[in-house]
């Protein structure tokens, strides 16, 4: 059977486990084929590793060739409002525009700017995992996984605790992230391009408040850039909303429930933060909170003897190169909360490398020490149920009690 034929994003069941599909297509291959979505998939983490770097793929390849030139239809122009955001955010730009960007934002998220907000995250994660233990239990994710990084990433950005808008913040990213599944439906881009329009509109509101009463926040920060543009200050602000908090929630939940499921909930660790710190690095390893990235080939590449020609898309797919035992030995798929040696791709790699990787392990390293701490006797109230989206890994809900 082509190894290719077990890949099926589609199916619950495998979105429930990929990785036995994941092992079969590094059995198979290095490149293969696959024509539901028309794309390459490449499973292998070197090739995952070095085609995240290699600057013949892009996010994008608009800033080299017309769609006409590249072979691919234009976006609907009922989408556009989604493209118009998306286009012009960091994480789909390439090129001078990229590097532009890039390091204008890039001193919101040093390492030493992010410990600076520490006290703060540590604060807001033991309010609420205290609250959730008072309660007696209830939903991990809607009580903790989602406030903690949305209000901190919201902090940053400067968005008013008291704008009703506030509340909107991660539907609107839920309804965005829609857009980055495979084949997605119209009623998906539909509610994609709701959300873009809504999240643009409020955000251009505030930045025209800030402009006249700046505050100390990467908004009014970014306000006094000539280089940028209100659209690419826009769309950046999204991306890093959409960004900075969708791989903590799911490396929340995600990891609260592998934790349990393998009788690994120990109390123990909140106390060492190194031993924390690595087994965080793990969870994230483990089950990677975005299974797949997409790269389009703007100049041929060979993968494993395949030439992959100009115009094609590949899927890198992480979650599959995380479980590699060509680089993670023969206890790949275990998990192993000591594990030192972790190059794990779960963050990405190159230029498009998560900028806020430092603020997510904060995140994941307070509220896990709390949860810990606060709930040693935490346990399921109720088996989760997966979400349906294969890309971004994540649960509907995640009921427990202390």
């Amino acid at each position: 059977m082509d190894a290719a034929a077990l890949f099926d994003p589609w199916s619950p069941e495998f979105v429930a486990d990929p990785y036995p599909a994941y092992a079969a297509l590094r059995d198979g291959g290095r490149a293969h084929w696959y024509g539901p979505a028309r794309q390459w998939l490449v499973p292998h983490h070197a090739d995952v590793s070095a085609l995240l770097r290699d600057r013949r793929l892009g996010r994008t390849y608009t800033h080299r060739f017309t769609h006409e030139e590249f072979g691919r239809a234009a976006p609907d122009p009922l989408h556009e409002p989604f493209h118009t955001l998306n286009d012009h955010g960091l994480l789909d730009l390439e090129g001078a525009d990229h590097t532009r960007i890039r390091r204008l934002v890039s001193k919101a998220f040093t390492p030493r700017t992010v410990e600076r907000l520490a006290p703060t995250v540590r604060e807001l994660a033991a309010g609420l995992v205290g609250e959730l233990v008072a309660a007696g239990g209830g939903d991990l994710q809607a009580a903790v996984a989602e406030p903690l990084p949305v209000a901190v990433i919201a902090a940053m950005l400067g968005i008013p605790e008291a704008d009703e808008e506030r509340a909107m913040l991660r539907p609107w990213s839920a309804a965005i992230c829609g857009m980055f599944e495979l084949n997605p439906s119209e009623e998906t881009a539909r509610a994609a391009v709701r959300a873009s329009v809504e999240f643009s509109d409020y955000l251009r509101r505030l930045v025209a408040r800030r402009r006249s009463d700046p505050g100390d926040d990467l908004i009014s920060a970014l306000i006094g850039v000539e280089e940028l543009t209100e659209q690419e200050m826009i769309s950046t602000c999204v991306l890093l909303l959409n960004a900075g908090h969708e791989a903590t929630v799911n490396t929340t939940t995600g990891g609260v429930w592998t934790l349990l499921r393998h009788g690994m909930w120990d109390a123990s660790l909140s106390s060492d933060p190194e031993k924390l710190s690595t087994a965080v690095d793990e969870l994230l390893r483990y089950d990677t909170p975005l299974q797949m990235f997409e790269r389009w080939v703007l100049d041929d590449i060979e993968v494993g003897g395949t030439v992959i020609p100009r115009g094609s898309e590949v899927a890198l797919l992480m979650g599959s190169a995380n479980r590699d035992p060509a680089r993670f030995g023969p206890t790949a798929d275990a998990l192993d909360l000591t594990r030192a040696d972790n190059p794990h791709v779960s963050f990405g790699a190159g230029i498009h490398y998560c900028l806020g990787a430092p603020l997510a392990r904060l995140e994941l390293t307070a509220v896990f020490a709390e949860l810990l701490r606060q709930a040693p006797g935490l346990r399921l109230a109720a088996p989760p149920r997966r979400r349906a989206g294969f890309v971004i890994r994540g649960v509907e809900e995640l009921p427990v009690e202390v």
